[in-house]
């Protein structure tokens, strides 16, 4: 499972509830990309959400 190397997102687990009240399960993923980040001094590539994207937090490569 992929996760993101700034912020620890992954995928998390809930239900679905229809109108009727019946529950399923349900997968919400993070939404991540695979970007090439300077990671100590050096070009790496790494899983990161796109929130930690546009917040600044990664220096890209």
């Amino acid at each position: 499972m992929a996760k993101c190397a700034i912020t620890g997102k992954t995928t998390v687990f809930g239900n679905n509830v229809s109108h009727s009240h019946r529950r399923t399960n349900k997968q919400m993923k993070a939404n991540l990309k695979k970007v090439r980040a300077i990671v100590n001094g050096t070009p790496k590539r790494i899983w990161v959400s796109t929130r930690a994207l546009r917040s600044g937090w990664v220096e890209r490569a």
